[in-house]
């Protein structure tokens, strides 16, 4: 039976994994509300997936503890098991079964019989829009179909919680699309995801966010609450013939904090107080002969607001 509704469906208090001398977690807290999407962002290496694996009872933390669903994920992870829909990155079922064969697989591992695994052997097919392909084989499937039978399949056993890692990696953008209408359902009917994604679009799409920069905690909110860190720090994009060179002529002044590049144009941060910045940056490029073909403040993008954490972090 599930916890009380106003009881975090996830709970961390100060988790951490060493692997002997080196911290992959360093002492990370966080709740997530029941039906929230919640985003975890982090470089490669960062500490995602081994958060994600302790809280699925896959690896014991060295210290610290969890909770999913109100269970203690430390004292009793094969009770967590039995509460969580987990997908890892890397493609999980079996290739080499049929599209139904491992439905019925995963059936059985979470002991699915009669009725109800007939009901949820159609909700998975339906989910994954692969009604009269049950006999094709899995290896067969396109990038975006098996990722939906993956998902099918983790959630069999109707569970209240699900983690996702990087689950689109790979995938084509409208498979993506439709992966996250799914996502958004799933919360909406109330079942809480955590999903860890390396796209910044998908992010945007989350409740609330949390990034984790070698091992720690580096910030959590929503996005807007997240991009507030620009308030007083104005970013100017700049489109110019050369954009290298805009970039490093930029980096020389003293009004400007920090520049990066964004394809073709230039972010640059603004520092505090810094008066009539564009004006700084206009002359300063155009000493220096760099035509400027436009120069404009812009909103914060989710991508400013990782660089900047990760900077500071």
């Amino acid at each position: 039976m599930s916890a009380a509704s106003d009881e975090p469906a996830i709970k961390v208090a100060n988790l951490t994994r060493r692997f002997g001398a080196f911290v992959a977690v360093d002492g990370i807290s966080f709740t997530v509300r029941r039906g929230e999407v919640f985003g975890f962002l982090g470089s490669n290496g960062a500490g995602k997936s081994t958060t994600i694996r302790m809280l699925c009872g896959l690896l014991r933390p060295t210290s610290g503890q969890a909770w999913i669903d109100g269970v203690d994920v430390g004292r009793e992870p094969e009770r967590v098991k039995r509460r969580i829909g987990y997908m890892s990155q890397k493609f999980s079922l079996y290739e080499s079964l049929t599209v139904e064969q491992n439905i019925l697989f995963y059936a059985g591992l979470y002991g699915l019989r009669g009725d109800r695994l007939a009901e949820r052997r159609r909700f998975a097919l339906e989910m994954a829009g692969l009604v009269g392909r049950e006999r094709q084989l899995t290896h067969d499937l396109a990038g975006g179909w098996r990722q939906r039978l993956a998902l099918g399949c983790a959630l069999l056993h109707e569970p209240p919680v699900l983690f996702l890692d990087e689950p689109t990696g790979g995938v084509d953008p409208v498979s993506r699309r439709d992966f996250w209408r799914l996502i958004d359902e799933l919360s909406g009917r109330g079942t809480t995801v955590l999903v860890t994604t390396h796209y910044m679009d998908e992010a945007e799409r989350c409740d609330r966010v949390a990034i984790i920069q070698a091992g720690k905690m580096a910030a959590l909110g929503t996005i807007a609450e997240l991009k507030s860190v620009f308030t007083d720090r104005p970013i100017f994009e700049i489109r110019a013939g050369d954009p290298v060179r805009a970039m490093a002529i930029a980096d020389t002044l003293a009004a400007v904090e920090k520049t990066s590049l964004f394809g073709t144009a230039v972010h640059a941060v603004m520092r505090r107080g810094a008066e009539s910045p564009d004006r700084q940056l206009r002359d300063a490029l155009s000493a220096h002969g760099v035509t400027v073909d436009s120069m404009e403040p812009v909103v914060p993008s989710l991508d400013d607001v990782f660089l900047d954490v990760v900077d500071r972090a």
